[in-house]
């Protein structure tokens, strides 16, 4: 009898006590890489074959391949037993003990805001449009009236794909495909999350999400405007709350007014977070500007309307007294636990 017979007939009595003291699945499976493993007897075996005598080659592989059948067999035999062995206390379910409640999580405080300043919208008749985060210039800029030399074109403002493309800069596009496919009077909101190439600090960040609103209709003058930022100031943040309209400019609204909130911190006494003026700017709006109405197909003599645009997550920072924008997207649970 050769040295390869004699390891396998000694790996066949081991392997019979291993398997048959095998009281779990890890032992089992620690037999298995012992003997067939890569690393394992049965490998090592197979490269010592070459060297085995020609007239003991026939009886060596046939003792080597009966060896590794049987112990394959033990293994199938030891797992097969241990799948069929009764439960022990520890592994049996006490019905006798309470349930456990699973743990839920909630909605960030960035979409739960969002969705206060959609269903508050609803009330006030604006239906809630979506549109691609991915846009073309000319939903994105050349159909809002933007200028060629504005700097938002800019690749230092914007983030563009090699085919021309751009992720969007506000949800006006939103805007612009509404009015295409849908003949006036037009009255929806558009939330959804923006792109823009800012360094991000305490109060920017390169997305973040907007609101915008848009109603097209006859006769829609500033005063419907200035009445539904109201609407919308008072039922946010209180009766408390002030609003004030500053003339600006904008591309794609003219008159153009800057929509400014009395500071809900101070009650618009002054403090750092209005830089003492008792004032904080929340939103962009104005009359749409006639431009826009006949890129889309709408005459100016016949419909008017009003756009207005504002920041989800400054309304959530002065809703919850955030002090700093980053510890939104921080994904700190301790944080976002709170809301």
């Amino acid at each position: 009898m050769n040295a390869i017979i004699e390891k396998i007939n000694r790996a066949l009595s081991e392997a019979s006590a291993q398997a048959a003291a095998a009281g779990d699945a890890a032992a089992v499976e620690q037999i298995r890489i012992d003997y067939l493993g890569r690393n394992g007897l049965f490998p090592a075996l197979s490269k010592e074959m070459g060297s085995v005598a020609p007239e003991e080659r026939k009886e060596t592989g046939r003792a080597f391949n009966e060896g590794r059948n049987k112990i394959q067999a033990m293994i199938d035999e030891a797992a097969a037993r241990l799948a069929a062995a009764p439960e022990t206390a520890a592994d049996a379910i006490d019905l006798s003990l309470p349930g456990r409640r699973w743990s839920c999580g909630h909605k960030h405080p960035v979409t739960i805001v969002a969705d206060e300043c959609a269903n508050l919208f609803r009330r006030m008749g604006f239906i809630v449009s979506e549109g691609p985060e991915i846009e073309d210039i000319f939903h994105n800029f050349d159909a809002l009236n933007t200028p060629m030399d504005h700097p938002s074109r800019d690749p230092q403002d914007t983030f563009y794909f090699d085919d021309g493309r751009i992720l969007r800069t506000q949800t006006s596009p939103v805007q612009i495909r509404t009015m295409e496919s849908h003949e006036p009077p037009v009255r929806i909101v558009a939330p959804g999350r923006v792109f823009r190439r800012d360094t991000p600090d305490a109060t920017h960040g390169m997305n973040f999400h907007q609101i915008e609103g848009l109603y097209i209709d006859r006769n829609v003058s500033m005063a419907d405007l200035k009445s539904v930022l109201r609407t919308f100031a008072t039922e946010m943040y209180g009766p408390k709350v002030k609003i004030r309209l500053r003339p600006h400019f904008f591309p794609f609204t003219e008159p153009s007014v800057e929509y400014d909130f009395s500071c809900i911190m101070c009650g618009g006494k002054g403090c750092p977070v209005c830089k003492n003026s008792g004032w904080i700017e929340i939103a962009g709006a104005g009359m749409v500007d006639p431009n826009v109405l006949k890129n889309v197909g709408y005459d100016p003599e016949i419909w008017s309307g009003y756009a207005f645009g504002l920041g989800i997550e400054r309304l959530a920072m002065l809703r919850y007294r955030i002090p700093d924008l980053r510890y939104l997207y921080e994904n700190d649970v301790r944080f976002l636990e709170q809301f």
